[in-house]
């Protein structure tokens, strides 16, 4: 159903041909809002935008490897050179690997940095020099509660993740000091969700990665994505009552969060979890 406040919006998304971020382009589509599509399964993507524009709204799809930042100047470029501007930037794209920090191979290490931070950083770059020219514009960029918890086995996402935490932070801090108004920058920090982010994950822990509980619907990060939109805020957590509570809690005593959390995975994703071998996922490069 249109909606006359979003009607005819340019959102770009990363990530865009499963889970969270298929589920977002869906949303804004369906709203009438023009989508840049971005992620690398073209397939998938060309599917998208058959399903956007029967919902309402407008679509093009971009092949784009978020890791490389040739691939993210040219989805800028495209997208303004389509629709004369860049409204919405949603950096969505995400990637991991699961195990103890020596025995998973560094360049996988070095993979989900380069796609869960530094593409974020790319993304932001992008977004932000086009929203300065145009003098408006949201950022919306998806973390976890990883990126504010720390967590064994999960070193190079938590990592990652923190850094789009601070990477916002900055970004917010200069816009404050600029006196600039019309952009915003926001970081959504998820809890688990029920989408396929797990099969595409690295796993070298010798038993089958899951989610750690308790899993939440995927619907409420797109929500609350599609609502920030209208009533931006610097940081969002999603998930029940759970992920503001988390994080809430980690900031009155983190010690004890992030004991309790170290217990947490180990039970769930090791001791509990099926005997499965090491996958590289999708950063095997497939």
């Amino acid at each position: 159903m249109a909606d006359q406040e979003m009607a005819g919006k340019v959102v770009v998304i990363t990530g865009a041909s499963s889970g969270i971020g298929k589920g977002t382009a869906r949303k804004f589509a369906e709203t009438g809002a023009f989508v840049v599509a971005a992620a690398r399964r073209e397939e998938l993507l060309e599917e998208l935008a058959r399903e956007c524009a029967a919902l309402g709204g407008r679509a093009l799809a971009m092949h784009t490897d978020v890791s490389k930042a040739e691939n993210v100047e040219q989805l800028a470029r495209r997208a303004v050179s389509t629709f004369s501007r860049i409204d919405v930037w949603i950096n969505n794209t995400g990637s991991g690997t699961l195990g103890r920090f020596e025995e998973v191979p560094l360049s996988e290490h070095v993979q989900v940095i380069e796609t869960d931070m530094l593409g974020t950083l790319y993304g932001s770059y992008y977004a932000m020099k086009q929203f300065h020219k145009q003098k408006h514009g949201t950022l919306l960029n998806v973390s976890s509660v990883l990126g504010k918890i720390p967590a064994p086995y999960y070193a190079s996402y938590a990592a990652a993740k923190h850094g789009v935490a601070g990477l916002d932070g900055a970004l917010r801090q200069e816009l404050a000091v600029n006196n600039i108004e019309g952009i915003h920058v926001c970081t959504v920090y998820p809890m688990a969700m029920d989408t396929l982010f797990f099969e595409h994950f690295a796993d070298h822990t010798g038993h089958k990665a899951m989610p750690i509980p308790p899993v939440y619907d995927p619907q409420e990060v797109v929500d609350t994505l599609y609502r920030l939109v209208k009533e931006p805020e610097d940081e969002v957590a999603v998930g029940g009552m759970s992920g503001p509570g988390t994080l809430f809690a980690h900031r009155v005593a983190p010690a004890v969060v992030e004991k309790a959390l170290g217990k947490l995975i180990p039970r769930e994703q090791m001791e509990k979890a099926d005997l499965a071998p090491d996958i590289s996922g999708s950063l095997s490069g497939g």
